[in-house]
């Protein structure tokens, strides 16, 4: 919270915005739609019955499969890892064994044989007389077929 709100973050500004077609006076939990002139758009019955059929994803698993990576790890372990069919990945938090499995073998079109994650902490640093923080990140150990390469160029 800024000084006497003179100046307000990003996140507080847009808490106070209220949603458009509510209300003034409404507190968020009773607001109810305001009617702005708009009528509402007519689905028709081919596209309603389409939206039906559409698959749930649940919880850890991505629509698009390249959406667990962030990018490869690229550190002189994970160097010395890839040598012998290990390679690490930086993930998504929400990202699980078989998304990722998922993700490597239609980005690099390799079969991975097993997925290893482990989430490393954030650590809090004291460096030039400043507090700061390294930020935790996911990670992934990656293991291919023997024989499957995959190159980060």
């Amino acid at each position: 919270m800024a000084l006497f709100w003179s100046k307000k973050s990003k996140a507080e500004k847009i808490y106070d915005n209220k949603p458009i077609g509510v209300a003034k006076n409404s507190s968020p939990k009773t607001a109810k739609p305001v009617n702005l002139g708009k009528s509402t758009p007519t689905v028709s019955k081919e596209v309603a019955v389409a939206k039906k059929n559409v698959p749930a994803f649940p919880i850890g698993s991505f629509s698009g499969a390249a959406d667990a990576i962030i990018r490869p790890r690229i550190t002189e372990k994970s160097g010395v890892l890839s040598q012998i069919g290990t390679y690490t990945f930086e993930v998504t938090k929400g990202a699980n064994k078989s998304s990722i499995a998922r993700a490597v073998k239609t980005m690099y079109k390799v079969t991975p044989v097993k997925v290893a994650i482990s989430n490393n902490p954030a650590k809090n640093v004291f460096v030039r007389g400043r507090h700061g923080v390294v930020p935790g990140i996911r990670k992934a150990l990656v293991t291919l077929k023997k024989g499957d390469k995959i190159d980060f160029v």
